[in-house]
């Protein structure tokens, strides 16, 4: 699963990868972010009115058919593998696809008796696309709630050392098709979803400081020296927010 990432590059970089229209001002006035959280704003993107836009939604997708957001499951990840029948996703990967923009993400590994943190970057450095949903819920007395998702799969053989899940990665050859919503279906579209090659990502081990969300600071992402490390153990089985 994907359950913390960062967006840390510049605002100029990440619109020279996905060519968004700047109509707004929705991306310089979002700041590098180490450790974004479920039900903080994230960055997508999206087509509108024939056109890339950036929007920020909240982590953590809400279906449009919800009639208590409050009580309702954190849908903040979304397997690859039952995407197409689940109905909590059904809606938006037939007409809300979108594109994460992201630096990297976290994942735990259970060394020993402690949780180990790993932050999870592209070996380039670079930005990255991760394949997202997006929906919109209207409440009866008008409030409006844009939520979003990751889409999630097996992990490849270099990442599968941490946890046995990691986020889709789209290139950027993918891009119109993914987002194209009104000519390419669902199906088409699931076809798009493939696991990264096992070379493009690097993990580092990281301070335990990200654990908490109140820390958000570039230290989050510094490579420690781990101390007498432990065999690792296998990955850890999935949690309830990546079983919908």
């Amino acid at each position: 699963m994907c359950g913390r990432f960062t967006l840390t590059h510049p605002n100029e970089a990440v619109a020279a990868l996905f060519d968004y229209h700047q109509e707004d001002r929705a991306a310089e006035d979002f700041p590098p972010r180490y450790n974004i959280a479920p039900t903080q704003p994230i960055a997508t993107i999206r087509v509108e009115q024939a056109r890339r836009v950036l929007r920020l939604v909240r982590w953590g997708l809400v279906p449009e058919w919800v009639k208590e957001p409050q009580t309702f499951s954190l849908l903040i990840n979304a397997r690859t593998e039952t995407v197409l029948e689940k109905p909590s996703f059904r809606g938006s990967i037939r007409h809300h696809r979108c594109l994460v923009p992201a630096s990297g993400y976290f994942e735990w590994r259970r060394d020993g008796e402690r949780k180990q943190p790993y932050y999870i970057r592209p070996r380039h450095h670079g930005v990255f696309a991760m394949a997202g949903l997006w929906a919109e819920w209207s409440g009866p007395d008008g409030n409006l709630i844009d939520s979003g998702a990751l889409l999630t799969q097996a992990a490849n053989q270099t990442l599968s050392k941490i946890h046995h899940r990691m986020p889709v990665v789209l290139p950027a050859e993918h891009f119109d098709e993914w987002l194209d919503v009104t000519h390419v279906d669902s199906k088409q579209a699931h076809k798009l979803l493939h696991p990264v090659s096992d070379d493009f990502f690097e993990a580092v081990p990281v301070s335990t400081r990200v654990n908490s969300v109140r820390n958000d600071d570039p230290e989050l992402v510094s490579e420690i020296v781990m101390e007498n490390p432990q065999k690792p153990e296998p990955a850890a089985p999935a949690s309830q927010m990546d079983l919908f």
